[in-house]
């Protein structure tokens, strides 16, 4: 396939016709339809729609009436994953009061979908490894050799090249899943199908909420292809939502637009110099109990949910988005940090943390 070619997306749901997109249509469907073991990796940011595209591999696959299994590998702890993954027998471990087969056996005859990747502990990444050689494994507990037939599509937020050179990720693992690597662009990078996926969403969630598509007004628009998208699609459709919910019917508006999560601003005196930190614990509380914030929001959701969380999205900028490392610098479990980030995504959008809706964990549909 040509490269100077106009590629379709490869899925309805896929919205964009961006030339940063156009390579990762190309590459979707060359293969799709390789050899049907040849391991996918899938590169790109929180956000990009990783998993609609892993998706649309199965569909065009020859595998496509086989299952589509997701396993999230940063959401669960190492012990956990590698029984998630693999099964276990009926007394493994404690609680295991039943024989329970893994995701991989659930898999056979289709495809496994490993996302974040990245995160898997080097104890679970020689399993991972021996998986995709041999394509056998063992259940936790048990010494019976089990044989798949599977297609690994694997995914990554940070650079595994990265995590090799750390030592954190084993290279002939890395050079197994980089088959036929597919890197998907940021939305910053696909600006002119913002107003597509906008409109996409708008329609999605009038339906969903069973009131009028509001009218995209050029101003919107605008405003929107400005906007940096750190969260990428995934943040355009939350967005889209709320403006749908706001907009009661009506056009969209600029000013119903708010970007990123409004924080207090706390200001030392004019020549103060810098105070230690109990100093600036002390100086926070004070404003934060005096500052304006919305009625059904208590005090210690404000200023302690809002000091944890500003504490993890900072470690977790300073390692890369790496959960490992950053769980580990905080001091908590990588699991509960997990369940932290998908609590605070449902508060930016109004999800069930704060009695509205929420979009999914990773956009699963016109992310591209």
């Amino acid at each position: 396939m040509p490269k100077s070619e106009q590629f379709a997306p490869p899925l309805p749901e896929i919205v964009g016709s961006a030339p940063a997109m156009q390579d990762v249509y190309r590459l979707v469907r060359l293969a799709a339809p390789a050899p049907s073991s040849a391991t996918v990796l899938l590169i790109g940011e929180t956000g990009t729609g990783k998993e609609v595209i892993a998706k649309a591999v199965h569909k065009l696959s020859r595998r496509a009436d086989g299952p589509f299994i997701r396993v999230n590998c940063g959401a669960l702890h190492e012990n956990l994953l590698e029984s998630e993954l693999f099964g276990h027998v009926k007394g493994a471990f404690t609680g295991a009061i039943e024989n329970k087969p893994g995701r991989f056996e659930a898999a056979h005859g289709g495809t496994i979908f490993l996302d974040e990747i990245n995160s898997t502990t080097p104890k679970l990444q020689v399993k991972l490894l021996r998986v995709l050689q041999e394509r056998e494994f063992e259940r936790v507990g048990e010494s019976r050799t089990i044989r798949v037939d599977v297609r690994v599509i694997a995914a990554t937020n940070t650079s595994l090249e990265q995590a090799v050179e750390d030592g954190e990720f084993r290279e002939d693992l890395y050079y197994r899943l980089n088959v036929i690597p597919i890197a998907l662009p940021p939305l910053r990078e696909r600006r002119d199908d913002i107003p597509l996926l906008a409109q996409y969403f708008l329609k999605r969630y009038g339906d969903q909420h069973k009131c009028a598509v509001p009218e995209l007004t050029p101003l919107v628009v605008d405003a929107l292809k400005a906007h940096d998208w750190p969260g990428n699609v995934r943040e355009l459709e939350n967005t889209l939502e709320r403006l749908t919910i706001f907009a009661d019917g009506g056009p969209l508006t600029a000013d119903l637009l708010r970007f990123g999560r409004a924080r207090p601003v706390i200001r030392a005196p004019r020549g103060a110099a810098p105070a230690d930190v109990p100093s600036l614990i002390h100086s926070l509380v004070r404003a934060g109990m005096h500052a304006p914030r919305p009625p059904h929001v208590k005090l210690h959701k404000f200023l302690v949910d809002g000091v944890e969380r500003e504490l993890i999205e900072e470690v977790l900028r300073e390692c890369g988005d790496n959960q490992v490392k950053a769980a580990d610098r905080l001091g908590i479990n990588r699991n509960t940090l997990h369940k932290k980030r998908e609590a605070y995504r449902d508060a930016d959008s109004g999800g069930p943390e704060s009695g509205a809706g929420d979009g999914p964990p990773d956009s699963s549909a016109a992310a591209g």
